[in-house]
């Protein structure tokens, strides 16, 4: 009909190697949101190839998107960056019989590029960012100056490594120290050669640990960006992050609603702090921008 606007509507589905996200956006703006808990790196490393019940509830993530969108566009990260071309066939043949989708596996650059483009692309700061990607299986770290890229740095490891090295840091009390597991990510790290006063934390959600875990965030005054809106000085981060390692993590479990989320969180907080000490920012900034920020203005190109 005359006057009729078209809704667009279309669902981007991230997997992880620990957490698989779905946003479904409509005209642009986003209508659904879901962070689910699949440990596909871990259950990958013991049995040598993807599992099945990890399959089946990717499956179920894809049939809920199917009640809002045909329009699906499924990307595989760290873990399925690591899977053989026979294996990956395979699941897309699944995938394709069952859902007519498949899976497209992303770069670990161009993951960067999109979560990147999720927190520099829209803000106004004169000064140097770093943008830290953590993920179950890679980190990636993007300088920004002025909406200019300076230097990337990729790692091949993420919170699912740590952990297994340091099984304990899922239990309530871990019986490992901060600073053992401090110095065996330095070793890992090695030297970065750059520094940037504010330091983004992206690819996953960063605020759902300090929220469930009750600390207190700050106001962004930097700059105003909506999915930026808080902030804590180093010495807060410093706080936090040690207070995560001797704190009741079962009773930070309590407060959620993804218990399982929490197993990978104290070893991502060991190693973004490492990474704030080591360019000597002076601000984190916790967010949940993850590649999805950046894919959508990528797809909603294409489709108009």
């Amino acid at each position: 009909m005359i006057g009729e606007v078209e809704m667009k509507k279309f669902a981007i589905i991230e997997i992880g190697s620990n957490n698989t996200k779905t946003h479904i956006y409509e005209n642009e703006k986003m209508i659904y949101e879901d962070n689910t808990t699949i440990e596909f790196k871990k259950n990958y490393n013991q049995k040598q190839k993807i599992d099945e019940s990890d399959l089946e509830k990717l499956f179920t993530i894809i049939a809920k998107s199917l009640e809002y969108t045909k329009d699906i566009h499924i990307y595989g990260c760290s873990i399925f960056r690591d899977i053989n071309f026979k294996e990956l066939n395979n699941i897309n043949l699944k995938l394709k019989n069952k859902f007519n989708v498949e899976i497209e596996v992303v770069s670990q650059e161009d993951e960067a590029k999109y979560t990147a483009l999720g927190c520099y692309g829209n803000i106004n700061y004169n000064g140097n960012i770093c943008v830290f990607i953590g993920g179950g299986g890679s980190i990636e770290l993007i300088f920004v100056k002025n909406g200019e890229i300076l230097t990337k740095k990729y790692y091949d490891f993420g919170v699912v490594d740590v952990t297994q090295k340091f099984s304990s840091l899922k239990d309530d009390i871990p019986k490992c120290t901060f600073d053992e597991v401090y110095n065996y990510i330095n070793g890992l790290i090695g030297n970065i050669n750059m520094e940037a006063e504010v330091l983004i934390l992206a690819g996953g959600d960063h605020l759902y640990w300090y929220n469930n875990a009750g600390y207190k965030l700050l106001e962004n005054k930097l700059y105003k960006a909506e999915n930026q809106k808080y902030i804590i000085t180093k010495a807060m981060s410093d706080d936090y992050d040690r207070d995560a390692l001797i704190t009741s993590l079962n009773k930070i479990r309590e407060r959620s609603d993804n218990p399982l989320w929490f197993d990978g969180s104290r070893a991502m907080k060991v190693i973004t702090n490492l990474i704030s000490n080591k360019i000597n920012a002076k601000y984190i900034i916790p967010t949940k921008i993850n590649m999805e920020d950046g894919l959508k203005e990528e797809i909603t190109k294409q489709e108009n």
